[in-house]
């Protein structure tokens, strides 16, 4: 295994004005800081480039879209600002794909946990299997997830998202993330790609300054995600020195 795929790995395609994002990393397309930051780098890269009207964003493989942030990573947090810093990772990310001049299709083919929902919740049409599961098991391990919530929050309310905090071992159906607006369509994992594909070629054929206008007016109410997403960080970079989170984390990797 080369040390691209022990870091994951971020490729890049253009068909026309559309660019499709593909992640990936061996733990179950978990995420390093280093690929977050190699992600958060090309959603702006994407964003500036006049030659792109529709971004896809998916994973490789087919059982899980993203597992969240990183464990192995987690563990080698040593202080507060180490912690910090990992988990303004995510908070770039999502105001990345925020701030996008783009309109972002998420491709979910499978499970996603923690920081997968955030991303997913950041994505401004989503297409998922009926095997795309959702979980925030963020209070099993002692910690919160406390920088997604705004993005999770403002896709399937305060009250879901809290039905998902408070049980962190419990998945939610792709169906449940359906009817909460989370997913905008379920397709069969067959028919997963042609959907997408079909959607994005659609959308590219509007008007790029109508989509771009549409874009700010979705994200109406967000800016203070400029500064809350990173107080957040500093609360869960806190929380992730616990002695709590530290046996659960070793727990967990067992």
């Amino acid at each position: 295994m080369s040390s691209e795929n022990l870091n994951g790995s971020l490729e890049t395609s253009f068909q026309n004005t559309i660019a499709t994002v593909e992640f990936g990393h061996p733990a179950s397309n978990s995420f390093p800081r280093e690929l977050l930051n190699k992600l958060t780098a090309e959603i702006n890269s994407l964003s500036r480039n006049e030659d792109v009207s529709v971004i896809i964003l998916k994973s490789q493989g087919e059982k899980t879209f993203c597992s969240g942030a990183s464990f192995d990573e987690l563990l080698k947090v040593e202080n507060e600002e180490q912690g910090i810093e990992f988990f303004s990772g995510f908070a770039h990310l999502l105001n990345a794909m925020r701030n996008c001049d783009k309109m972002i299709i998420g491709r979910v083919q499978g499970k996603a946990v923690g920081g997968g929902v955030g991303i997913i919740s950041a994505c401004d049409y989503v297409f998922a299997t009926p095997q795309s599961d959702i979980k925030l098991s963020e209070l099993a391990i002692g910690i919160g997830p406390f920088v997604i919530e705004p993005a999770v929050s403002r896709k399937i309310g305060k009250t879901a998202m809290a039905q998902m905090t408070l049980a962190p071992h419990e998945w939610k159906s792709a169906d449940w993330a359906f009817q909460k607006g989370l997913y905008s369509v379920l397709a069969s994992s067959e028919k997963l790609d042609e959907e997408v594909e079909s959607f994005a070629q659609k959308l590219s054929s509007y008007n790029p300054e109508a989509l771009y206008e549409m874009k700010k007016i979705i994200w109406e109410g967000t800016e203070q995600w400029e500064s809350l997403l990173f107080e957040r960080a500093a609360i869960t970079g806190k929380l992730v020195l616990s002695d709590f989170t530290r046996n659960a984390l070793l727990q967990f990797k067992k």
